[in-house]
């Protein structure tokens, strides 16, 4: 008894700092797994602690070396296994609003002039019922998906996004990508979803789509060669049936910068999942 009264007396202001840290830290890592397959790894790792505290506590030898085996090749299996997701993570972190330190973002009127563009070209597109698949480059560079394609580090402009995509032309099959104000390469090849719960008559194009966005910041906008329907993607995550009014609100607060403070890092947006 006395031993815990001597460790509540010792408890000091450095000690809750580091409680809340530890808290904070948990807390920001399971957002940052959220709706990954993370999360079931991270069910199973708890199960196999459990049960080999219990086999410690039980004194089963056999048992319990077993599990603390299995303990050990997974903390070399899980970084391999799981790359793709402790990559994201990792990115999520390094593009957080913390690092913004910009008051003022020069480039808004530049990207209100590319998303003008590609909403005009969405809704010739859409009506035309031709398919089509644009990325904006937002914090995580491209520059790996940009390779695959062709180079073209043209002017963003409506009739250059319709002909692009017009079909049986050299470049109308893959994803054209914008930085800025400039279409940096068409034709672009894009990873898929992961995701096995999509509807199944989804095609390629929308889960490549959608699979960027898993891998980057970016975000996709899809237009159905078999609907004519605008989709966007963003932190995989698919809003389908956009009209123009919608698709372009929705563009304007993705790709928009806003006139924000640094120490709006606490102001997380939760977007809907």
């Amino acid at each position: 008894m006395d031993a815990w009264f001597a460790a509540i007396r010792d408890f000091g202001f450095k000690d809750v700092i580091d409680i809340l840290f530890v808290a904070f830290m948990i807390y920001y890592l399971l957002l940052l797994i959220r709706g990954t397959r993370a999360v079931q790894l991270l069910k199973g790792v708890i199960v196999v602690v459990v049960v080999t505290m219990v086999s410690s506590l039980l004194n089963l030898s056999a048992s319990n070396w077993l599990l603390n085996r299995i303990i050990e090749i997974g903390l070399f299996a899980i970084p391999v296994v799981f790359q793709p997701e402790l990559r994201r993570a990792l990115e999520q972190l390094g593009r957080g609003s913390l690092w913004n330190f910009n008051l003022l973002l020069h480039e808004e009127p530049n990207m209100v002039h590319t998303v003008n563009e590609i909403v005009k070209a969405c809704q010739v597109l859409a009506k035309t019922k031709t398919g089509a698949l644009i990325v904006l480059e937002r914090q995580t560079g491209l520059n790996e998906y940009i390779e695959t394609g062709t180079r073209l580090e043209a002017r963003v402009s409506t009739e250059l996004f319709i002909n692009l995509f017009i079909p049986n032309t050299p470049l109308h099959d893959g994803a054209v990508i914008v930085r800025g104000t400039q279409i940096m390469a068409a034709g672009c090849v894009l990873p898929l979803t992961e995701n096995r719960n999509l509807d199944k008559q989804l095609g390629t194009r929308h889960r490549a789509g959608l699979g960027i966005t898993e891998q980057s910041d970016g975000v996709s906008v899809i237009v159905s060669e078999e609907t004519g329907q605008v989709s966007v993607c963003v932190d995989g995550v698919m809003h389908s049936h956009l009209d123009e009014e919608a698709l372009n609100e929705l563009l304007m607060k993705l790709v928009v910068p806003q006139k924000t403070s640094a120490l709006s890092f606490w102001n997380r947006k939760a977007e809907s999942r």
